[in-house]
Order: structure tokens, then sequence, then C-alpha cells
């Protein structure tokens, strides 16, 4: 196959500016930008937010992000750690909810450019749901991966799953979800 049809990415692929709005790091300044939904930041509590990836692995795609801006995970004091470790497991809480996936992949890029992270200086765990059977004929034949749900689609179902959650609060559905 040499073509994948995606027209939804259009929008990303032909922006004027990349990040036009990052002065310096683009996860510590994008919890204080407006339009969660159109940043995709699903849920957030004092010290960590979820935000959907741009370019995901699986539909449902996930990164739990620290408030603080911290390159390696000895970084962050205890409630730092406490509150990114509630917020990964509400994002598979939520997960479960809203996909009903066979399993997951949970893991941190550290140690930059070698460990596989485009943003190297600000630690983020991605939280992947898989299925069985979800690498198939395409990415073996043809070394293509096939996202079968918009971005979009995946933003509203996990967001509707965090807010069933216990504790959930949203002041405005194009909110993200806050948890105290």
């Amino acid at each position: 196959m040499d073509q994948v049809f995606a027209p939804w990415r259009i929008e990303w692929v032909e922006r004027a500016e990349k990040n036009p709005d990052v002065e310096e790091c683009v996860f510590c300044e994008l919890p204080a930008w407006d339009d969660d939904r159109d940043h995709r930041l699903l849920a957030e509590n004092d010290h960590a937010y979820v935000l959907l990836n741009n370019y995901p692995y699986n539909p449902g795609h996930a990164m739990v992000i620290p408030r603080a801006h911290a390159g390696a995970y000895g970084d962050l004091d205890d409630a730092q750690l406490l509150d990114h470790a509630h917020l990964k497991q509400r994002t598979i809480d939520a997960m479960d909810d809203a996909f009903d996936p066979d399993g997951y992949n949970v893991g941190l890029n550290l140690g930059g450019s070698a460990a596989g992270g485009s943003i190297d200086d600000h630690l983020h765990t991605h939280v992947v749901p898989r299925w069985s059977g979800d690498n198939n004929f395409m990415a073996v034949i043809s070394d293509t991966k096939v996202i079968v749900e918009a971005l979009e689609d995946s933003y509203d179902r996990l967001h509707d799953a965090f807010a069933d959650q216990p504790g959930a609060t949203v002041s405005d559905p194009d909110d993200a979800v806050s948890f105290s």
C-alpha cells in the first residue's frame, strides 16, 4: 500500500507555525492555555495532567505528565509522584470504560533521544491501550500502522469516562476533568 487516507490530519500538517505559543516547554505551558478540548487535555490534578497523544500508537494513546518540569524521575517529590501515580491509575480506569482493551503498554521514556522521547527534558508516562491482534498485516507487510479512530472521537470517549469517575469535577464540557 502506497497511501494511507487520514483527512483529519491536514490541519496539523498545514499549520503555519508548529508550536507558536510555546516559549520554552510545551508540557509546562500547555495546562495554562485555554481550550482544553482543542489541546486534547483530558484530566488533571494538582501535580499532573493527562493529554491525548497527537501521534497515537493506538486509539486512546495518552500521556500522564507531571506539572513540574523534570527530566529525571528522581526529581519529583513525594506529592508529585503520588499525584502522577493516581492519575495513571485513573487513566487506565477511564480507558477500561471507554475502550475495553485487552491490555496496556505503560512506560516512561527516560534518557532523552536515546530512549526514543521527542521531548526529553520533561518526563511523561505513555499509556497505550492494546488489543489482541492490533498489530495486523498492515504493520507486517507494508510497515504501516492504521489508527482506526479519529483523535476527536477518542478524546470524547475518554473525557466522558474520566467525568464518570468518583471525585471528578467538570465545570464545562470543553474543560479537562479535575480531581482533587
